[in-house]
């Protein structure tokens, strides 16, 4: 297996739905499905075992939630990604896997080259928000009829820490992020670092969630 190629573990309690996407991405040049588990249990001793890119995460397992073995799984593999991918719509449900760490939150009902764009999206690090799932997103890390952002909770970051949020939210990796504003990814890599602490998030997802909910991509255009 090439160096280039992304590794990828299913994690689903079906067997049918996991050998038709068995098939599907082994059409796919430059992925590998290098596993599958039917439960939270194997996926964690596959996980440990195959050290995948991405793993694709169904949240209806025996017995768990799938967003409750998130935490294990990166643990089990920390340079993996995790992609939720569920008949799920519920905005709780993605609220919850965007918490505990997930990369991205795929309905099952999305197409081959939508799941496909987003495993490679993956492991580039990107955030993956589409149309539907920038909408989701945004009601599921927003409290019901939020305020508008306080000033006060703005200016927590600089306004270059605002730019990068925005950035993120629209699903830019670091290079793009350096190459649009013209600094180095190494410093893209402190002010991400520093959004993180700043507002005491875990991940670039909910930094994206964040910077939706407070519509920082129109003030700071």
């Amino acid at each position: 297996m090439d160096a280039t190629t992304i590794r990828v573990l299913l994690v689903d309690d079906h067997a049918l739905f996991r050998r038709g996407l068995i098939a599907l991405l082994g059409l796919e040049t430059g992925i590998e499905v290098v596993g599958e588990a039917g439960d939270a249990g194997e996926a964690l001793r596959l996980a440990t075992r195959t050290q995948p890119d991405v793993v694709l995460l169904d949240n209806h397992l025996p017995g768990v939630r799938g967003v409750d073995a998130i935490v294990g799984l990166r643990e089990a593999a920390p340079g993996a990604q995790v992609l939720m991918l569920t008949v799920s719509d519920d905005s709780a449900d993605l609220a919850a896997a965007l918490r505990c760490g997930a990369g991205g939150y795929l309905l099952k009902t999305c197409d081959t080259d939508e799941l496909v764009a987003a495993i490679r999206r993956a492991r580039q690090g990107r955030v993956i928000i589409g149309s539907q799932m920038g909408a989701m997103l945004a009601r599921a890390m927003s409290e019901p009829a939020a305020p508008p952002p306080s000033d006060a909770e703005l200016e927590q970051l600089t306004p270059r820490e605002r730019e990068i949020a925005a950035a993120i939210a629209r699903g830019a990796s670091n290079k793009l992020i350096g190459r649009e504003l013209g600094i180095a990814e190494t410093t893209v890599k402190v002010h991400v670092q520093s959004i993180l602490r700043k507002l005491e998030l875990a991940s670039r997802v909910q930094v994206a969630g964040w910077a939706l909910r407070h519509k920082l991509d129109a003030l700071t255009k």
